[in-house]
């Protein structure tokens, strides 16, 4: 454990997190994601949300800020009635961090997919929502 880092983030979760430049791509992938057979890089969150995640990995990582839309969810599927509360709530815990007011794109499902095989890593949670993966694309550190 270490000073001003939360313990949802594990040491892999860090490592890769300080690996990764800017334009690489994170997933939050929520639990009935195909995180191990679409990962370069999986690293094992099973227990948490993507919500709590989202918040402890904001305190660390900036989102790109040379981008429309820095931010990436799997769209709903078309016919599918299902509701989506817990983008609302990823949007609140980014606006918090960021200050960036709409910071999705919707990606077709096979699309998010594809994107989410070339990301950095993937990051498998326990979260019950549906249509909770979330992509994040890395901004630069500034120095202070």
């Amino acid at each position: 454990m270490l000073y001003g880092i939360s313990p949802l983030i594990s040491p892999e979760l860090l490592k890769v997190l300080m690996e990764m430049g800017h334009g690489d791509e994170i997933v939050l992938g929520d639990g009935n994601f195909p995180a191990a057979s679409h990962a370069a890089r999986l690293i094992r969150c099973d227990g948490h949300g993507v919500p709590e995640l989202l918040d402890a990995i904001l305190k660390l990582f900036p989102l790109d800020p040379y981008v429309d839309r820095p931010a990436a969810l799997m769209q709903v599927v078309p016919g599918d009635t299902v509701q989506t509360p817990i983008w609302d709530t990823y949007r609140s815990v980014i606006r918090k961090h960021t200050g960036i007011e709409e910071p999705f794109e919707e990606v077709e499902r096979f699309a998010f997919y594809e994107r989410a095989k070339k990301a950095y890593a993937i990051v498998a949670t326990g979260e019950s929502a549906l249509y909770a993966n979330l992509i994040l694309k890395k901004g630069v550190v500034k120095s202070e």
